[in-house]
């Protein structure tokens, strides 16, 4: 079971079931069953001060991640850990689905190029 911790701090309503929702489907596409898994959507300046902090660059963005174990094999009795994506509503607005799917591709371990962008087409709606 993949369990997915939300926590909404941007100040504007966010369709959390639905995130942790396309969360969930893209990790199971991907093989990942079972692990932890933090979605947190927070506001442009947070944003922006976890890019600066983490990234050096001093703007806000739509989606960071912040991978832990990805697939690494885990030791029998330890849940995988598998990071958080941190998204900003106020940046996306309603298309939110593919920062999403681009954030839990990187916790996953994948880097910007033609597999990841040929992974992301294929949620494309």
């Amino acid at each position: 079971m993949i369990a997915v911790e939300v926590s909404n701090r941007s100040g504007i309503e966010v369709d959390e079931e639905s995130a942790s929702a396309l969360a969930r489907s893209v990790l199971e596409a991907e093989g990942v069953d079972e692990g932890e898994l933090g979605l947190l959507f927070v506001g442009p300046e947070e944003i922006r001060s976890l890019k600066r902090e983490h990234l050096g660059v001093d703007e806000p963005t739509d989606v960071l991640s912040f991978p832990i174990d990805g697939r690494e094999t885990q030791p029998a009795g330890i849940p995988r850990q598998l990071g958080d994506a941190v998204l900003c509503p106020q940046v996306v607005g309603q298309a939110w689905r593919q920062p999403l799917v681009h954030g839990v591709l990187h916790l996953l371990g994948y880097e910007h190029g033609p597999e990841m962008e040929a992974k992301e087409q294929s949620w494309r709606a």
